[in-house]
């Protein structure tokens, strides 16, 4: 059982701190002779593995090394096009090593974004009023479980023309709060704790920082060192007790 990352999202969709705690080995290396048979297609700035699939090289795979070199995006170490070079029965025999690709900055960014988005679309759609949002995804290889602090409700008023003249229109809307987000092996126990242990490892060593502004990304010592000990003795033990 493993805990593969943490995201803290702010009221306003932003990501403002991400912790990759342990990353599952996945990567695959063979020696391949020429053709190819694995279909490669570029997709985002990097070449991915479109059809074929043996030796745990799956669908969606990224080509991440030719020859024990890394390669950058869709070119090599050398700057060669990746697609051009496997495409040349002259480098062959080739060792390529597969994997899923590493998630860029930006890429967390855009994602804890479009979380941000589906949690309020969940609130929307529930049938009763003051739904809590999404509170877990289910995969076969990992949960999603988010935690987000206490809600309130605020009064916004909107100016209107009526028929007799102006008035006002009030219009109630939910304040989101902080979201903390944990990634973690379907069979991980305690994560409802954890994820409050996160949020009092963030009241106590965020919020109480004087020189932390809230909303802003978290750039706090204590709190990376809370944070990791925190998800050690999650996995190491399960829930947490009282005072732990």
């Amino acid at each position: 059982m493993a805990i593969f990352s943490v995201y803290v999202v702010n009221k306003a969709g932003g990501l403002i701190y991400q912790l990759d705690h342990y990353a599952p080995r996945s990567d695959t290396e063979k020696t391949f002779s020429f053709p190819l048979d694995l279909v490669l297609r570029p997709r985002d700035e990097r070449v991915v593995v479109a059809f074929g699939q043996r030796d745990g090289i799956r669908v969606g795979h990224a080509v991440l090394a030719i020859n024990g070199a890394e390669v950058n995006g869709r070119l090599t170490a050398d700057g060669k096009d990746v697609l051009e070079f496997l495409g040349n029965p002259n480098n062959y025999p080739v060792s390529i090593r597969f994997g899923r690709h590493r998630l860029s900055s930006n890429e967390k960014l855009m994602l804890a974004s479009m979380f941000h988005s589906l949690f309020a679309i969940g609130s929307q759609l529930s049938p009763e009023v003051g739904s809590s949002g999404i509170e877990m995804l289910e995969t076969d290889t990992f949960k999603l479980h988010c935690f987000q602090t206490l809600t309130g409700t605020a009064r916004h008023a909107l100016p209107c023309r009526a028929a007799q003249g102006s008035a006002l229109l009030t219009h109630l809307f939910v304040v989101p709060g902080i979201k903390f987000v944990v990634l973690a092996d379907p069979r991980q126990a305690g994560i409802d704790a954890l994820l409050r242990k996160i949020y009092e490892i963030y009241s106590d060593f965020a919020l109480k920082n004087p020189f932390y502004s809230l909303e802003m990304p978290i750039r706090c010592e204590l709190f990376d060192q809370n944070l990791k000990l925190a998800l050690e003795v999650a996995e190491k033990a399960g829930p947490f007790g009282p005072g732990s």
